[in-house]
């Protein structure tokens, strides 16, 4: 009988749940104060260094356990297949474009509103995972329905739900993902 072993199958989205929980446990033991400073993006001036370090960092910080928990459970759903399929170099690129990008929105379009945890970069996996099985010319179904189900949603809940979830982060996380999945997927020439 062959012996298992244990192994670490996919750096980028394990390091993605570990330095979460870090930031996250961090955040609860400082009463928010970690959190603020260096896990949570919002509108400060744009020469501070932790700016734009926040720009980055913001995807670790969750507001507590359950909002850690959930976004944790897609990241380690979906990221070790897009990992296997992409590498964990394009993955690390598709996290930091989708961090920066959730940051820079957020900065841009709610100057008074603070933004923090992965859900843009879980909705990036959703839509860049339904590209798996792409051919070229062809748009899967699966990409279509989860396109109208997931981005619908957010955009019917932005304008009649009033809650502290980050709907856009949700949408550019998702149009990333999507224009990702493409690029990546089509033959060049």
């Amino acid at each position: 009988m062959k012996k298992l072993k244990i192994t670490y199958n996919a750096p980028v989205t394990l390091g993605i749940v570990a330095v979460s929980l870090v930031a996250t446990v961090l955040g609860l033991v400082t009463g928010g104060a970690v959190l603020e400073a260096l896990f949570m993006t919002y509108r400060s001036p744009i020469y501070y260094p932790t700016t734009w370090l926040r720009a980055f960092t913001h995807i670790f910080g969750h507001a507590d356990l359950s909002h850690y928990a959930g976004n944790m459970s897609y990241i380690l759903l979906l990221g070790p297949m897009l990992e296997e399929k992409y590498s964990s170099k394009t993955l690390a690129g598709v996290v930091a474009v989708t961090a920066v990008a959730t940051s820079l929105v957020n900065f841009i379009i709610f100057p008074h509103s603070a933004l923090c945890g992965a859900s843009g970069v879980v909705f990036a996996f959703i839509l860049l995972s339904s590209f798996t099985g792409f051919r070229e010319g062809e748009i899967p179904v699966t990409f279509i329905l989860v396109a109208v189900f997931f981005i619908g949603q957010q955009v019917f809940e932005g304008i009649a739900v009033r809650d502290n979830i980050s709907n856009t982060a949700h949408i550019v996380g998702g149009i990333i993902g999507g224009a990702l999945g493409y690029a990546f997927n089509k033959k060049p020439g």
